[in-house]
Order: C-alpha cells, then structure tokens, then sequence
C-alpha cells in the first residue's frame, strides 16, 4: 500500500510533515486547524487512516478516511482522464486505379476496422505511368470505396490531386449521426412518410 500513495507522492498518517492542518473528519465535517498529532489520534480511534488531501493549502487540508478507498478512487479518475485524452490515430489506405478487387475488399475490411476503433483513415490514390490521364477511372474507384464505408464512415477532407495521387480523409460518423432518420427520395424522412401513409389509409 506504501509504494503506492509514495509513487503519488500522498502523505498520509505519520508521512504528514506539517506542524499544524486543516482537520475534516470521516464524516465529511470541518474540524477545524489541530496539530498534525492530534488529527492521527482521531484517525487512529476511527479506524482510519489521515490523508493530506491538499498539500498546497496552508495549513495543508487532511482528512481522515480509509486510504485504500482514496487511492481506488484516485486510479479510477485516472483511467477516466485517460479515456477521455484518447489520441486518434490517421491510418493510411493506398488504392490503385488498377486495384483488384480481392484487393479492395481486403483494404475495405482494413478501413473498417480502423474506423471502428474511432480512427481516421486517410485514403491515398496513386496514379503510375499513363494511369494519370485517365484519372476518372480512379475517381470511380474512390467514389465506390467511400460508398462502401457510407454506413460508418463520411469524408471529412478532400486534399485533391497532389503530384501524382489523390489525398482524402475518412472519419467515424458521430452516433447522433447515425440515429437520424433516413429520407426517402422526396425529401421526407421515412417516419413522416409512414405517417402521411397511415393518416391516408385511416381516412
């Protein structure tokens, strides 16, 4: 247990070095600013444990509670700030307007599973040799490609022509996004639609 409020750098019980602190008890009440002692002799007729829970205060606050819990609570607040600072990685798909199509689905289950993580990917056409004069052949590749990730993934960049290749970037749909009503072809979603349909069918 030591080793780890030490790695911390949490004083606790006889570790508290200040002469005098700001004492709040195991119930959460303000005691007071008492010697360092006398706030471990409570802690120890509690059961407890003294922790200095802000050092930079002055006196420093200590409060009496159980130090395997503060810790708990402390890693878990960690892991929580960590989640949330998740880095979101560019992953690169190269495409050719020759690609076959083995290929393609392969590089397609890639850029799924890089977007299912909530990666982006960056997509990259490369045109050789005279391939770059019939670049429409490669627009098509790209346009199906993106057609296939329409359920998960939207184009966020469009970086064009760039020497010789075509620079485009995926990114995960939002949740919210996903949850919209689809519109039929009218305009309307399909919910609006159903209901028109059975207002008419009831009259």
């Amino acid at each position: 247990m030591s080793s780890k409020f030490e790695a911390k750098n949490i004083r606790a019980n006889h570790r508290i070095r200040a002469p005098q602190i700001r004492l709040i008890g195991a119930a959460g009440e303000q005691v007071g600013i008492v010697p360092a002692k006398e706030g471990l002799r409570l802690a120890q007729e509690a059961g407890l444990d003294l922790v200095e829970v802000s050092p930079n205060a002055e006196p420093p606050v200590c409060r009496i509670l159980d130090l395997g819990k503060y810790l708990y609570t402390l890693e878990k607040k960690e892991k929580e700030s960590r989640k949330k600072q998740k880095v979101t990685m560019v992953k690169e798909i190269k495409l050719s307007s020759k690609i076959q199509e083995h290929d393609f689905q392969t590089k397609l289950r890639n850029a799924r599973r890089f977007i299912q993580r909530g990666d982006k990917v960056k997509l990259t056409m490369f045109f050789r040799g005279r391939e770059i004069t019939h670049m429409d052949v490669g627009q098509r590749v790209i346009e199906r490609f993106i057609q296939e990730m329409s359920d998960m993934a939207e184009l966020e960049k469009n970086e064009g022509l760039t020497g010789r290749a075509l620079h485009l970037y995926l990114t995960p749909i939002s949740s919210a996004k996903k949850t919209l009503p689809k519109k039929d072809e009218t305009g309307e979603n399909n919910a609006e639609a159903q209901d028109k349909q059975g207002g008419q069918e009831a009259v």
